[in-house]
């Protein structure tokens, strides 16, 4: 009997750290959204080659990012995660990735003969050089944008993965060249949202960028919210904004300092905004929202 009670403990030992290796972590599904960001990446690169097939991948992937966003939330919410669940998601992220990278194969081109040269003397070398198929700059990492949202959000009516978008609102530039003209769309998703109630007297709600929109081409980013300013404190301003005042502009030139800062508003880290009052966090449509892009984008400059 000792003995039998002995082995059930030894093995209860070996089971529970192995349980525990195995255990799905919040680490975990950053590394999910890490690998949506590098998948993105690889499907903008894809779409100077092969467009209708980087349209088809990008939709996968945003269906992946989705099913990561709920991971996240079934994560938190239940404690715990099925491993089989994780690594479905994983592998088929790495899928997107792997045909994403996959060059097509091209039919070789017969050789052109060489001009012969013509007698008593050498011709001069013919310049073979090409334009390249298209020239990519480079927004780097820690740059913020100003972008004006579309619509209203409100964390009494949000849901978790609800999408929304806003448009930039001046020139950003790289080595003095429009990169990103204003207007430009930017997607964003709720990441979290904990409305109001009586025993939660402090409402949040988390929100991120994961796309940039620029003529028509579609960039995977990683942006989060660092400031809200009230949309009134942009009236009478339009034609300084619309001279391209530089990134930024929008709080430390126009408005002056942070004048204008969304009332009852505390924004912490990760883009999470709470509300300071006992209401919700109610971010009204022509809100600007300050993005600071977490990760480098490399924008396609041609035309």
């Amino acid at each position: 009997m000792r003995t039998t009670i002995l082995a059930i403990a030894m093995a209860g030992c070996l089971i529970t750290p192995l349980a525990a290796r195995q255990a799905v972590t919040q680490a975990d599904i950053q590394r999910l959204q890490d690998n949506v960001y590098q998948a993105g990446t690889d499907i903008s690169q894809l779409r100077a080659r092969d467009a209708t097939r980087a349209s088809q991948l990008q939709t996968e992937l945003d269906e992946l990012r989705d099913e990561v966003i709920y991971l996240r939330v079934k994560l938190r919410k239940e404690g715990s995660l099925p491993r089989a669940e994780y690594a479905s998601v994983r592998d088929r992220i790495e899928d997107v990735r792997t045909r994403a990278r996959q060059t097509p194969a091209v039919a070789s081109a017969p050789a052109t003969p060489a001009p012969a040269a013509p007698a008593g003397g050498s011709t001069a070398p013919r310049s073979t050089a090409v334009a390249p198929a298209g020239a990519t700059a480079e927004i780097p990492s820690g740059t913020e944008m100003d972008v004006r949202l579309s619509g209203r959000l409100n964390s009494g009516t949000a849901k978790v993965e609800d999408r929304f978008e806003a448009t930039t609102l001046i020139d950003v530039a790289v080595g003095g060249r429009t990169v990103v003209p204003a207007g430009s769309v930017m997607r964003g998703v709720v990441t979290d949202v904990e409305p109001a109630t009586r025993t939660n007297r402090t409402a949040r709600m988390t929100l991120s960028f994961d796309q940039l929109t620029v003529n028509g081409r579609a960039y995977p980013i990683r942006g989060t919210v660092t400031q809200a300013i009230e949309g009134e404190g942009l009236r009478g301003e339009a034609g300084r904004i619309g001279t391209g005042a530089g990134v930024g502009a929008i709080i430390g030139g126009i408005l002056g300092g942070f004048r204008g800062a969304l009332a009852g508003i505390l924004i912490g880290a990760g883009g999470t905004l709470a509300a300071t009052e006992g209401k919700e966090v109610d971010l009204p449509q022509g809100v600007v929202l300050r993005v600071r892009l977490d990760s480098p984008v490399q924008i396609n400059t041609a035309r």
